[in-house]
């Protein structure tokens, strides 16, 4: 989990870069496309309902843009922000009861679950993607169809966890930057242990980083939850190997671990506790904008890279992403398509992508020319987020069983077990497939 970051902190650097934002968008690659026509609809109002803030100029930035519209169109518009945990359970009711927001941005996979309940967008993405260079992988993946051209979804957004960690102690380790290879990771890790500033990853109920360090491990080792058909594979060598080298980077960790939440690493990180974990940029900025000097400090001697590949092509993370719907039983579809499309233009999204201080990662990939990514060179590692083949679900088709297995820890779950001895690995492979088909059977 990606904690807040401090509101005078993120306010006066959000400032700062909303005006960096602002004259970038003039630099933003665009295609001379028309837009498509959507005609408004007489008297509409919208209705839009998003996940809350984790930063403070994701909302504020977001709602100056939402006032432009307003101004521009005569559209009243009302966002509602719901907190992170709440969300699944507003977008089911507000699409099974079709009662609810007009424009509905709810995450990753959820174009999937509800698609017989969604307009499709495709005229609208087509135009988008020829105007802004083309959709990155993971906007398709979670955007279209399953196997289709078919658009369900917009991606807005999305965020993702690599490596923390301090420069000074990984050199102390040994190393001058973070190794690729998943051996010469793990011999990172275990320096870092020898000189008294260990790494920490959670394989805890904790969620966002669980799940992210579980699925890293299984796809850096040529494992997945499913294959392309959807058919359950973790009892399977490569899983296997996952599983042994997990329990050798337990031994390297930090005490405690397994009790971890949601706030954990950031914690133990910040207090200098642990020298290297996985997380979003809330960590950096919080450190880099604290009012007190010796955090400061530690956010000088922070880095961010990639996790390493292992048997992957890229980076085997994943990120959590925003997806803008158009829900079937809306009034007004063609002013929440409008509203949708003026949210993604250079004029609003550039500014909102370089307020939003590398949190957010951008879909479309014109825009990875953005100030933001040039604002620090730390954020660098960010600006890919979505450019990776990797999903909640992946390799097979996007479904609901995929979120009821992420939803019921079972992945999570069955690394633990091995890491703390309860199960040997093959004991702990079989029941999580067990577990798994359950769901995908049902």
């Amino acid at each position: 989990m990606h904690d807040p970051i401090g509101r005078r902190g993120a306010m006066a650097l959000g400032a700062g870069l909303l005006l960096a934002g602002g004259q970038s968008a003039q630099a933003i690659t665009a295609a001379d496309v028309p837009p498509p026509a959507f005609p408004l609809e007489r008297g509409a109002r919208l209705r839009v309902l998003r996940p809350a803030k984790y930063i403070d100029p994701d909302e504020a930035i977001f709602n100056a843009n939402t006032k432009r519209f307003t101004e521009k169109t005569g559209i009243e518009v009302r966002v509602d922000y719901v907190n992170w945990p709440d969300m699944p359970v507003q977008v089911a009711v507000a699409t099974n009861t079709g009662q609810g927001a007009d424009v509905i941005i709810g995450f990753s996979a959820d174009p999937h679950l509800y698609a017989d309940k969604l307009l499709e967008v495709t005229d609208l993405a087509d135009y988008l993607g020829a105007k802004y260079g083309g959709w990155y992988e993971l906007a398709e993946t979670y955007g279209r169809r399953w196997k289709s051209k078919a658009w369900l979804g917009l991606p807005m957004g999305g965020t993702t966890g690599p490596v923390v960690y301090r420069k000074s102690w990984v050199k102390e380790a040994g190393f001058d930057a973070i190794p690729n290879d998943l051996g010469e990771f793990l011999k990172l890790c275990q320096g870092l242990k020898r000189i008294g500033h260990p790494c920490g990853f959670a394989l805890s109920h904790a969620p966002g980083d669980a799940p992210g360090y579980a699925n890293w491990l299984l796809w850096s080792h040529g494992a997945s939850l499913v294959d392309e058909e959807g058919k359950v594979t973790l009892d399977s060598p490569a899983t296997a190997r996952a599983l042994d080298y997990a329990r050798a980077m337990q031994e390297t960790m930090v005490a405690g671990t397994m009790a971890w939440n949601g706030v954990s690493n950031n914690r133990a990180f910040i207090s200098g506790d642990i020298g290297l974990t996985q997380n979003g940029v809330s960590v950096y900025y919080s450190l880099k904008t604290a009012t007190d000097a010796a955090q400061n400090a530690i956010a000088a001697d922070t880095d961010h890279a990639e996790m390493p590949y292992g048997a992957a092509k890229k980076a085997p993370e994943t990120a959590l992403t925003l997806c803008a719907m158009v829900p079937k039983y809306t009034r007004v579809p063609n002013a929440a398509k409008e509203y949708i499309r003026f949210m993604m233009e250079a004029e609003q999204y550039d500014p909102w992508l370089t307020g939003c201080l590398g949190y957010w990662s951008q879909p479309l990939k014109a825009y990875a020319q953005s100030a933001v990514w040039a604002s620090d060179p730390k954020l660098k590692v960010y600006s890919n987020a979505m450019d990776t083949p990797f999903y909640e679900g992946y390799r097979g088709p996007i479904t609901p069983a995929a979120g009821a297995v992420g939803e019921n820890w079972v992945v999570v779950d069955m690394f633990a077990r091995v890491v703390t001895g309860q199960q040997k690995p093959a004991e702990s492979m079989r029941e999580a497939q067990r577990a798994a088909q359950r769901w995908y059977k049902s």
